[in-house]
């Protein structure tokens, strides 16, 4: 189980990275809730197609910092904590480090992400 959501979460590095939106929308539930680190909530994966597809033409990539805690909540249902940060044109950028929450739910198709929370690290 936890080597298949790590997939998932590699997936969802390598999908941003190549700029795929209909690719990256699918690691998600057809009524995923994906919220950003702008507070703003998409509803289901059309959404998360349509709000990542302008996004990807710009210069950031995603980094993946550490390894995931992917804790098993129940049958087929797993609560995935990530840290990650991006790079823009090439450079990190630390000022975008996050911690990632995703919940993972066994489907027809494979693991995928039923929700997703992006908030940054706080630095004081």
């Amino acid at each position: 189980m936890s080597a298949e959501i790590r997939r998932l979460l590699d997936r969802v590095y390598e999908t941003w990275n190549a700029g795929d939106a209909a690719a990256y929308a699918a690691l998600f539930t057809e009524d995923a809730d994906y919220i950003t680190y702008f507070g703003v909530n998409m509803k289901g994966r059309q959404a998360i197609e349509d709000g990542h597809r302008q996004l990807f033409t710009m210069p950031i990539k995603l980094e993946s910092r550490g390894e995931p805690d992917i804790r098993l909540l129940g049958d087929g249902v797993a609560l995935v904590v990530a840290t990650g940060g991006s790079t823009v044109d090439g450079e990190p950028d630390p000022t975008r480090d996050s911690v990632l929450g995703y919940t993972a739910v066994r489907t027809p198709e494979g693991w995928r992400f039923a929700s997703f929370q992006n908030t940054r690290v706080g630095r004081p």
